[in-house]
């Protein structure tokens, strides 16, 4: 298992290369879809900040009383030794539904949410601070499709989480450039 650190550090870098992804983005482009039920670059990225935001809180709640002894999440769970690839493979569906509550649902300019999603890092690296490499192994809070993992795994998936939008921003640049609409 790595360590904390690593696993904070993985998270960043995938913030890093989805936010530089951005970049080449103007406003008009930001807000492309190639289909109306399709999402644009801002609401992937408003999106991934809800997501993140209410993961790490999530992880930040359940923490302390997890080290106190007052809330377990332990027990055998079908995700138990598995990777987050393999978790997702399990538990995803093709396409997938977004949670309401992290749901894109205010739009604007994607400069904003990519400031808002930036800034979760330093966020996610106080709770790092908080968080023993031998918390890792214990049961967080269950995610609302794939159901319990460890903190570990819930690191893990913040990192799979934003490599798999910015795989889907890429894709809309691409898209865009070429005037592929479904």
């Amino acid at each position: 298992m790595p360590s904390t650190k690593k696993l904070v550090d993985e998270v960043a870098a995938a913030r890093r290369q989805y936010i530089t992804t951005l970049s080449v983005f103007d406003d008009i482009q930001a807000q492309w879809k190639p289909s109306p039920e399709s999402w644009n670059a801002v609401e992937i990225t408003e999106h991934l900040f809800w997501a993140e935001q209410g993961g790490i809180l999530g992880m930040w709640k359940v923490l302390p009383g997890i080290k106190a002894g007052t809330v377990s999440y332990e027990g055998n769970s079908p995700n138990d030794g598995l990777s987050i690839e393999e978790i997702i493979r399990l538990t995803w569906k093709e396409k997938e539904i977004v949670p309401a509550v992290a749901a894109p649902r205010m739009g604007g300019p994607l400069p904003f949410w990519a400031s808002l999603l930036a800034g979760l890092q330093p966020i996610l690296e106080n709770f790092g601070d908080l968080l023993a490499d031998e918390d890792l192994l214990r049961k967080a809070h269950p995610h609302s499709i794939s159901g319990p993992m460890t903190f570990g795994q819930r690191l893990a998936f913040l990192r799979f989480h934003i490599d798999r939008h910015r795989l889907q921003v890429e894709k809309l640049k691409k898209d865009m450039e070429t005037g592929f609409v479904t």
